[in-house]
């Protein structure tokens, strides 16, 4: 915009300049033209600084549709925010917004297979950031808010809404993953696997934990520094495994899981709703008021305690983390991108994000959200919330690797594998595993 008004006040000057001269005295008006421009630089610049400031305030964004998807139980929720912002914000009053329900986890697809017919925003599960993005379904965040996203919110959704350092989404929630649900009073130390266990034995009461899930098992394998993630191709295809089970960190991991799973407290599960006797469980924020239910005023929750591993070392257990977060599509129109980005913006921010949680549950992403006295008091989500800064975003996997993973937890839950296995022998039940899940890619 500067250089469109700096290249009308000389296209001006040089007019006036060649009006008043003949054609053999073009040079010297040219010359004449040129020193004027010179004399008033500051000038020029200043006036095309100012137009450009009041180009910048638009008044008239123009008009148009704007298609959100959200999920079932956040349209009203969703519809009302947003009735919020248009009534604050007049300047977009042309353009018509529809909500409409798509959940995170249909969203990706539906975005994939027609960005044309698809949302203008709608949000997304964190797996699905780079098939959204080589499928062109994503334009990057405004850089308008850029900084400010990245500065408000905590350092795991900002990671997950990011790809190859570019910021390519608002982050919504960070409020999928697991941690410890305990019985205060049977575990007197939620800090150490070894002492939950113990405690719960003490009390004749069960530990509950899915070792045969690839969701859950990742807590032991991802906490001694083993690598399981997927690279895809622009059509969401498997490419590259990576993955490095088979090591002396994979076999620390099964020997810890196999070690667990001969504890008579050990029950492999993470529903709350169907565990009984329990001691301490690991679960989701899902089960919460069930779990409620269960301990009582004995409820307490903490982030995943550490373990001893074979090797004499102490292990945080990580595992996946999950976040939703909302993206806006690319536009032709750059006025409707921008009145995209501004109700995205709206919609991902503090304000909005705690009504949210107040409303349905959502936990924030927003770390002055996460600081309010209503989240806070809330013990599961500041569990999730201590153990989401251990966990390693969920990115996209085969359908094989979980029917895999699987397999791999049973052998330890039906002793296939077991204390009296070789170092040898697990560490090829761990490279037959690690093949496998590259071959997927190949």
């Amino acid at each position: 915009m500067k250089k469109k008004i700096l290249a009308s006040i000389l296209a001006a000057t040089m007019v006036l300049g060649l009006t008043a001269c003949g054609a053999a005295e073009v040079t010297d008006a040219a010359n004449q033209a040129a020193d004027v421009v010179e004399d008033n630089a500051d000038a020029i610049a200043d006036a095309a600084n100012a137009a450009a400031d009041a180009a910048a305030e638009i008044t008239d964004y123009g008009t148009g549709e704007i298609k959100v998807w959200v999920a079932d139980n956040v349209v009203d929720f969703t519809n009302a925010q947003i009735k919020n912002f248009m009534d604050a914000n007049p300047q977009y009053a042309g353009y018509t917004v529809t909500v409409e329900p798509v959940g995170e986890g249909d969203a990706a697809n539906g975005m994939i297979n027609d960005v044309l017919a698809g949302a203008d925003i709608y949000a997304f599960a964190q797996d699905q950031l780079a098939r959204l993005v080589s499928a062109g379904a994503l334009e990057v965040v405004n850089p308008a808010y850029e900084a400010d996203v990245k500065a408000n919110n905590d350092a795991g959704s900002v990671a997950a809404a990011t790809v190859g350092g570019q910021l390519y989404a608002y982050p919504l929630t960070s409020d999928n993953g697991y941690f410890l649900y305990y019985d205060k009073s049977v575990v007197t130390d939620p800090t150490s696997l070894e002492k939950i266990v113990a405690d719960c034995e003490a009390a004749g009461k069960n530990f509950y934990m899915e070792i045969n899930s690839g969701w859950y098992q990742t807590a032991f394998f991802f906490a001694t520094g083993c690598d399981l993630s997927y690279e895809t191709d622009d059509q969401g295809n498997f490419t590259k495994a990576n993955v490095t089970y088979a090591s002396d960190a994979g076999v620390v991991a099964l020997k810890k899981m196999i070690e667990l799973n001969m504890s008579k407290a050990f029950q492999n599960g993470s529903a709350a709703g169907e565990a009984t006797n329990v001691g301490a469980i690991v679960d989701g924020t899902w089960d919460k008021d069930t779990v409620k239910e269960l301990f009582g005023d004995n409820y307490a929750c903490a982030k995943l305690p550490t373990f001893e591993g074979a090797d004499g070392k102490t292990y945080q257990m990580s595992g996946f983390g999950g976040f939703k977060l909302l993206g806006v599509k690319p536009q032709e129109d750059d006025l409707k991108l921008e009145v995209c980005d501004a109700i995205a913006n709206y919609l991902a921010g503090e304000e909005v994000q705690l009504a949210r949680f107040k409303e349905v549950g959502w936990g924030p992403s927003n770390l002055n959200a996460q600081g309010s006295a209503e989240v806070k008091a809330d013990e599961a989500l500041a569990a999730l919330g201590q153990q989401l800064a251990f966990t390693v975003p969920q990115g996209q996997y085969p359908a094989d690797y979980w029917t895999l993973a699987t397999g791999l937890g049973d052998s330890v839950r039906n002793g296939e594998i077991s204390s009296v296995s070789s170092d040898e022998d697990l560490m090829a039940v761990l490279q037959t595993f690690e093949d496998t899940c590259i071959g997927y890619a190949q």
